[in-house]
């Protein structure tokens, strides 16, 4: 049933852990499956694919950890084990490197739950392998209409890593296809980089800190984007129904490790990397705020 945050001004829909969403890509804690803002219940998410069975499972606002630098992946003997944050330890295949479309035995960890009206935290048990342990406590909150997601993660290993983490939001906002009436807007001059295609590179409209498309896609697109804010920004990114006045901005408190861009016709994500680095025994907490609004 999962768990459902709400302060009438806005309603937060949380997946149980290990039940709508049991693969090895993304967080089981905090998969957020829909944000509705009750002013003209408006609806911010989406799935990651319309066709069942395709995807990696990703649906709404759902983090990863370790999409580049999976933790103890490389020394890791072939049928060994290697933690994955928020999900568990999951188990080495082969001598090919880690990729997060593939899927792997797994180990989940234990965690606990703390629910309240206003907020859920999440504390997932560390569980040693090969000298790694890791402690995560995510709380997600609401306060009016903003949603906060604040993490903190403890090295308890003997061993130092270096890792990073995302959200991959996959935002539809009321259901609307991507195209013409939409905006995505950074706090500085937009770049597109990296763009993976050709198709991608015609896509995407640029002028000064707003993209926008030059149609509906009818297919995927990837770049990397350049023109975030740092921690004194008011925002990383916007995205915004211009017909309607409805968006979404998202903002953090850490320094912006890079950002990409990824959708399709019925989804567009915006995604923000943190990098994380801990010696044996730190910890690092950070934390990104959503605000949801209307005209």
């Amino acid at each position: 049933m999962g768990c459902r945050l709400s302060n009438g001004v806005l309603s937060v829909d949380i997946a149980d852990i290990g039940e709508d969403y049991k693969g090895t890509r993304f967080d089981w804690t905090g998969f957020i499956t829909q944000v509705t803002l009750e002013k003209g219940k408006h609806t911010f998410c989406v799935p990651e694919s319309l066709k069942e069975g395709e995807g990696t499972g990703g649906s709404g606002l759902c983090n990863e950890f370790g999409i580049s630098r999976a933790i103890g992946y490389d020394e890791t003997p072939i049928e060994g084990w290697f933690p994955k944050p928020g999900i568990g330890l999951l188990q080495k295949l082969d001598s090919q490197s880690y990729s997060f479309h593939r899927k792997y035995p797994l180990t989940p960890f234990a965690v606990d739950m703390e629910v309240r009206d206003d907020s859920v935290t999440y504390t997932v048990q560390p569980m040693e392998s090969n000298g790694y342990a890791m402690l995560l406590t995510k709380t997600i909150s609401i306060k009016d209409d903003q949603l906060e997601i604040a993490y903190e993660l403890h090295n308890k290993g003997d061993k130092p890593f270096q890792t990073e983490e995302y959200i991959h939001n996959f935002i539809g906002i009321d259901g609307l296809n991507i195209g013409a009436d939409f905006e995505l807007r950074l706090s500085n001059a937009l770049k597109v980089v990296e763009p993976e295609s050709q198709y991608t590179n015609n896509l995407l409209e640029v002028s000064g800190n707003t993209l926008t498309w030059s149609e509906e896609p009818d297919r995927s697109f990837y770049c990397k984007l350049s023109g975030w804010g740092g921690p004194e920004a008011e925002f990383n990114w916007e995205l915004v129904h211009k017909p309607s006045g409805t968006g979404v901005r998202e903002s953090g408190d850490f320094p912006v490790a890079r950002m990409a861009l990824w959708g399709e016709r019925h989804v567009v994500s915006p995604e923000v990397f943190v990098n994380i680095s801990l010696l044996p025994h730190e910890s690092k907490s950070w934390s990104r705020t959503y605000h949801f609004f209307t005209s």
